[in-house]
């Protein structure tokens, strides 16, 4: 592994992961359901619902659905679970309005002023499954200074699949070994290191809320560990 002083020479862009990493999608859906329909409970109500995201991207990869935005895939899950709910009584404006929750996704506290200082030395853009539009309306409302927004839909292909993290380096015209993916998910930066980008991972440890803490253990394999986007800017030299 190279050194954190050759590290921060060669990275040249820093890739982030958006869905439990730079946005709090628990628990802004949580919040956003007590506002809407507080007869549901909003803690079961959002982990069922990204349930539904690996298994509906599966479908996709599969080719059981042809190339299907994530804006779709959401709504699919969505209409499963509003008979569980009993929110099958939504209009169709209603259905539309809290589907768009994911558009609306509230930041960790850290996100805006980590990623403003890593921004000072680095690219930084987002690598996410979620769909271009998407990415584009929580950036403006949450003020997430991207440099670039990427996405599944840019590559027409899902993480982990190696044309979406190939294809940032093919974007900047860099070696893989250039760019770095920041994520709060081991399995995501595995993926990106078998592609030849280096990897950060960033702690949530309550990405799935506080009743249902996960491990944060640094892994070896990483080339960096930070408790936030603030601790990584400080590791970087931000």
């Amino acid at each position: 592994m190279d050194t954190l002083t050759d590290l921060k020479a060669n990275t040249r862009v820093l890739a982030f992961d958006i869905f439990g990493t730079v946005v709090d999608w628990h628990g802004s859906i949580v919040r956003e359901m007590h506002q809407l329909h507080p007869q549901v409970d909003g803690n079961a109500f959002a982990l069922a619902w990204r349930a539904g995201y690996q298994p509906a991207m599966a479908r996709v990869r599969s080719g059981e659905l042809g190339w299907t935005r994530i804006d779709e895939l959401h709504r699919m899950i969505l209409e499963t679970l509003l008979p569980e709910f009993g929110l099958t009584h939504l209009s169709e404006d209603q259905r539309v309005h809290l589907n768009r929750v994911w558009h609306r996704l509230d930041a960790w506290p850290d996100s805006v002023q980590g990623l403003t200082r890593l921004k000072q030395r680095f690219t930084i853009c987002s690598l996410s499954n979620g769909n271009l539009g998407l990415l584009t309306d929580m950036a403006k409302r949450a003020g997430l200074p991207w440099d670039c927004v990427l996405s599944a839909e840019v590559f027409r292909a899902y993480k982990p699949d190696p044309a979406t993290y190939l294809g940032v380096a093919q974007v900047f015209d860099l070696q893989p070994s250039q760019v770095m993916l920041c994520a709060a998910h081991h399995d995501d930066l595995a993926a990106a290191r078998a592609c030849g980008l280096r990897t950060a991972y960033i702690e949530r440890p309550f990405e799935f809320g506080t009743h249902n803490p996960k491990d944060v253990s640094p892994q070896a394999a990483n080339d960096l560990h930070a408790t936030s986007l603030l601790a990584l800017a400080e590791q970087l030299g931000c």
